[in-house]
């Protein structure tokens, strides 16, 4: 028994001393994929989180999809879904939740964590001040759980502030920005006049259910009237059976303090959330609601913006736009220019303006390292950018794609006993570049090096190699009621002649175009190279479409097919890596009518949207070519892209090869520690973490079944359950050998195994 007399003395909580090599303050997904970069990478790292769970706004506590460059898969960025850590954890969600249930994603990122050996969580605990050694160095971060009542002192030489609000950087001393520039300070065409103190409000969301009868409602004292609720200017915006974050206009305190004034705005958003849930249950505006039950309403508000840090340099419109190339490259974003009205739910404005580049964009390493506090990076929301491209960068995946630049970035100057700023020298940032992108990063303009890689130095042979001669015309007739394209890599030279089925339901004309992108790395299509109209008589025929006198690059081209609700045209049910149809359509949910109208005067491009359709839907278009197209050979291992970019980037075996293989040789003995292999997991594909189900548990690009061996048969290892685009295989004892041997198994009879790098530890 404790038994403790009187002190006249005021006592003192519970302190605790720690020191590790670095300390990653906020554990929402860019805290989380930083911390687990560095630990990997071999850095000791304190990972401090104020909440009881990980995730910030993806958390359950809030409940926001998180997303990135693939938008909702309702832009024009094809294969642009973030690599590395945060590719792994939103495949291992995809297979273990396919449902999205918020809980189950919580307890997946706290697995992630707590099983790195390095990583030392600090759950319930509030960095709440720093000390420094000198103006610009920090020396400790000082913190409070509120369940231990422990007062933590943690001393580390590199910090990172990925805490949404940037408590560590604004008790540092770091410059930073509250609200939107001018259009004169940066030239940014899309700002105001003026600068503004206008930002993105905060959300709060809620989920209901069916019970098994009916269920009365009363609202609580504070919430806002039925009277109130329906007079609010997006009230035709509320649906009976919408949940979660398909309530995310449900938006207020933009023209606030949205860090001091935070609990006054949850307040607002609980009076209008209970008064929804009462305008729906009690208003008599909608049916069959009488079983409608309120299961959960979030208690933690989903905050947008507030302080924004200056960094080495500040990302602005022009560099979204213009997709401008940077030297120092280590992330990438591609989600739309998103700006809200600061009033939000109670502005008559729209509810958001999205404007979209063409393509996926750079983020340089610059954005995440401290003007001003030598060993301090940003991550999550805060980075380095103006309030327009903030409205960009500013979403999950694209923030947790940065953290993991951020946490290898830390390891690597660890490594070289280095403050942040020292990365930025050509030798350094190329390592930097190369790490990441070894561990999936997928840096877009920034190949892996191959020039000394063991398998350079080998003799590559395969099983078989497929060449694009038809896509089979054994799916289902697709009409043509809205504009369709087939995306191909092509190669320097003349174009294809193309076959493809058709039905007519009268006599008509189909107009085909090849297009491709003025900018030859995107997927906008916005060059016709040549049209071709045909004319169809009424029913089944085969047509023949000549592109041959069409002089094309080293890029993607769009076969494509102008809409005419009399026509249908056949598809096919084989998936080929490298190989995607996509449609003209309209995409509410990411701005996205068709085409893209900009502003006057306001430096956003026009153009029209081609995007694909969610799996089941969306099958290739059957057809013959003619030259093939043999973009899939094994050359495509060497040259260090991991996804489609330019060209389909992969090797892929033919349907026909009962056992693919890729044999390796060298001239002398090698000793091998591991392998690392990097396939397909369909990077077009968006992975939202809840609310919305997905119709597969792993991607049906990817090769579950496959093996390494040596030349003699000895199996070094063997999984039929892969699921993941990186495989890191570490033989249990390196092994002395000349050859290699992979042998993969097709992942279906209509998808043959194919596989973009091959590294070797």
């Amino acid at each position: 028994m404790l038994k403790e007399n009187f002190s006249p003395q005021t006592r003192h909580n519970n302190h605790c001393h720690l020191s590790t090599d670095f300390v990653v303050a906020g554990g929402g997904l860019a805290g989380i994929c930083a911390a687990i970069s560095a630990a990997r990478a071999g850095s000791k790292v304190i990972l401090i989180q104020d909440r009881p769970v990980l995730g910030g706004n993806a958390s359950s506590e809030v409940r926001l999809w998180a997303l990135g460059a693939t938008s909702h898969m309702g832009n024009n960025n094809r294969w642009s879904r973030e690599g590395g850590v945060i590719d792994e954890i939103m495949l291992d969600n995809m297979k273990i939740n396919q449902q999205g249930n918020p809980l189950i994603f919580d307890a997946l990122l706290l697995d992630k964590v707590v099983s790195e050996k390095n990583i030392h969580l600090l759950l319930n605990t509030a960095a709440y001040q720093v000390t420094k050694t000198d103006d610009k160095t920090i020396k400790s971060i000082e913190a409070f759980c509120s369940q231990n009542s422990t007062h933590y002192s943690i001393n580390a030489p590199l910090f990172c502030d990925a805490t949404g609000d940037g408590i560590v950087a604004f008790n540092a001393g770091a410059a930073f920005r509250i609200g939107g520039e001018s259009k004169e300070e940066f030239g940014e065409l899309l700002a105001p006049e003026k600068a503004s103190s206008d930002l993105l409000g905060h959300s709060i969301f809620f989920y209901s259910k069916r019970a098994a009868g009916p269920v009365n409602y009363k609202a609580p004292s504070f919430a806002y009237s039925q009277e109130e609720i329906g007079a609010l200017p997006r009230s035709k915006n509320i649906g009976a059976t919408d949940s979660g974050c398909k309530f995310w206009w449900i938006e207020y305190g933009g023209d606030l303090d949205t860090i001091h004034e935070t609990e006054e705005i949850k307040w607002e958003l609980w009076k209008i959330v209970y008064g929804i849930w009462d305008y729906i249950k009690n208003s008599g505006k909608f049916e069959d609601v009488d079983d409608l039950t309120l299961e959960w309403v979030g208690t933690v508000p989903g905050k947008r913006e507030s302080r924004r840090f200056e960094g080495e340099y500040m990302i602005k419109q022009q560099d979204i736009v213009e997709q401008k190339q940077f030297e120092d490259a280590v992330s990438f974003g591609g989600w739309a220019i998103d700006i809200h009205p600061a009033e939000g739910v109670y502005s008559n404005k729209p509810a958001c303006s999205q404007y979209h580049s063409k393509g996926v964009y750079q983020i340089p390493y610059r954005a995440f390292i401290s003007k001003d506090i030598d060993n301090l990076f940003f991550a999550g929301r805060i980075i380095s950018a103006t309030h327009m491209a903030f409205g960009s960068t500013r979403v999950m995946i694209t923030c947790a794609h940065g953290g993991q630049a951020v946490g290898e970035a830390a390891a690597l100057c660890q490594m070289l006993a280095v403050k942040p700023n020292a990365l930025l020298a050509e030798n350094n940032m190329k390592m930097l570049q190369q790490r990441l992108n070894s561990n999936g990063q997928g840096i877009p303009g920034v190949p892996l090096d191959k020039t000394d890689s063991l398998l350079s130095k080998a003799t590559i042979t395969t099983s078989s190699e497929f060449n694009l001669a038809k896509l089979n015309k054994d799916g289902d007739w697709l009409s043509l009621a809205q504009s369709c394209a087939q995306l191909l890599p092509l190669s320097q030279g003349n174009a294809p002649t193309f076959t493809v089925n058709v039905k007519a339901n009268e006599a008509t004309i189909i107009k085909a175009q090849l297009r491709v992108s003025s900018k030859a790395e995107n997927y906008t299509p916005d060059v016709i190279c040549k049209s071709i109209d045909v004319p169809l008589t009424q029913g089944v025929q085969q047509i023949s479409l000549d592109f041959s006198d069409v002089q094309v690059g080293n890029q993607y081209a769009f076969l494509t097919f102008l809409s005419n609700d009399k026509v249908e045209i056949k598809t096919s049910q084989q998936l080929i890596t490298g190989l995607v149809s996509v449609f003209n359509k309209v995409h509410k949910a990411v701005s996205n009518n068709g085409a893209q109208i900009a502003p006057d005067n306001s430096g956003i491009e026009e153009f029209e949207f081609w995007t694909p359709e969610r799996r089941p839907h969306g099958l290739n278009i059957a057809m013959t070519v003619s030259p093939v197209i043999n973009s899939f050979g094994h050359n495509n291992l060497l040259n260090g892209h991991l996804r489609p970019y330019f060209a389909c980037n992969a090797w892929v075996s033919d349907l026909a090869d009962e056992n693919p293989r890729i044999s390796i040789q060298w001239s002398k003995q090698q000793t091998i520690n591991g392998v690392q292999l990097y396939f397909d997991t369909d990077t077009d594909h968006a992975l939202e973490t809840v609310l919305m189900e997905h119709p597969e548990q792993s991607m049906p690009y990817c090769v579950k079944h496959y093996k390494i061996s040596l030349a003699d048969g000895t199996i070094l290892f063997e999984t039929k359950d892969n699921y993941q685009t990186l495989n890191r295989v570490t033989f249990e004892q390196a092994v002395c050998t000349d050859e290699l041997i992979i042998e993969l198994t097709h992942p279906s009879i209509h998808t043959p195994a194919a596989l973009f790098d091959i590294e070797f530890l």
